[in-house]
């Protein structure tokens, strides 16, 4: 999908910002870039999406649809944002129509907080940057591109953002994204790179590369009633396997994305039956039928 060969990058006359860099992403890759400010991440990440041209080596890609999230979205515009969707949509080729729907759903899932008409100036940090995050995704991405997409996020839009770039990688499509703090990039990527003097080192698996340990969560329909949304358990990041038992859903979870999941499952309104931990010694079980989470 795609590839760099010993990629450098300088600004001018200026010092190498990287440094023979080898990278391979492939379909469905879900990898992280670490490093400290000033390493370079955010140069890699330009030059992985496109929109920066190495000083040496080379980078082939065969890609359709890259989606892109810097790590500053600071929009001044008047348009609103529902609009200034809209019109990203038409120039990727949906019609004004399924644009506009495409756009309001994302800002619906990721809970845009005020008027979806109100300016785009007008939107505080973290509203601002689900409308990238929005932009990014109107069309499905062979790759996305990430750099530091949690910064400034909301609790809720955490848990969303890790079902998008979960349901991104099931798709067929590759994930990049940078984070200067490498437990977060070790909790949601399945590999990390690390930055240091330019240099790109691989420090092998993230989620599930190191025999995490596994819980059983069990959810089940609320006691009060009332159907709970319909939610693509396999795409989320740290779900194992999922399966219907007896009206219930049976998910098997890496225990350092328990969280995420119990708070997907809020957000669709189901209650947890049960949880069963199956790390280090005896299983233990937690009944929770008589609780709504």
């Amino acid at each position: 999908m795609l590839r760099c060969e010993a990629v450098g990058k300088r600004y001018g006359g200026g010092r190498w910002v990287l440094r023979d860099v080898d990278m391979r992403i492939s379909a469905g890759d879900v990898l992280a870039v670490v490093g400290g400010n000033g390493s370079g991440k955010s140069t890699l990440l330009r030059i992985l999406a496109g929109l920066s041209r190495p000083t040496s080596g080379s980078v082939s890609r065969r890609l359709t649809h890259i989606g892109y999230v810097p790590d500053r979205f600071t929009p001044h515009d008047r348009v609103s944002a529902l609009s200034y969707l809209t019109h990203l949509g038409r120039i990727r080729g949906l019609s004004t129509s399924a644009a506009r729907a495409r756009g309001d759903h994302l800002l619906e899932r990721l809970s845009l907080v005020g008027e979806r008409e109100a300016p785009l100036r007008t939107l505080s940090k973290g509203n601002a940057q689900k409308v990238a995050l929005a932009q990014a995704l109107l069309v499905r991405p062979d790759l996305l591109v990430l750099d530091e997409p949690w910064s400034g996020l909301d609790a809720s839009a955490h848990g969303v953002l890790s079902e998008l770039i979960g349901e991104t990688a099931a798709q067929g499509g590759a994930v990049v994204f940078t984070d200067h703090r490498e437990a977060i990039a070790e909790t949601h990527a399945e590999g990390v790179h690390v930055i240091s003097d330019g240099r790109v080192t691989s420090h092998g698996g993230g989620r599930g590369g190191r025999g995490a340990a596994v819980v059983e969560l069990v959810l089940a329909v609320p006691p009060a009633g009332g159907r709970p949304a319909e939610v693509n358990w396999s795409a989320l990041p740290g779900v194992d396997d999922s399966a219907s038992r007896d009206g219930e859903v049976v998910l098997r979870v890496a225990r350092e994305h328990l969280d995420a999941v119990l708070l997907t499952a809020l957000r669709h309104r189901w209650s947890v039956a049960g949880l069963t931990g199956t790390a280090g010694g005896p299983r233990h079980r937690f009944d929770m039928r008589r609780s709504a989470l």
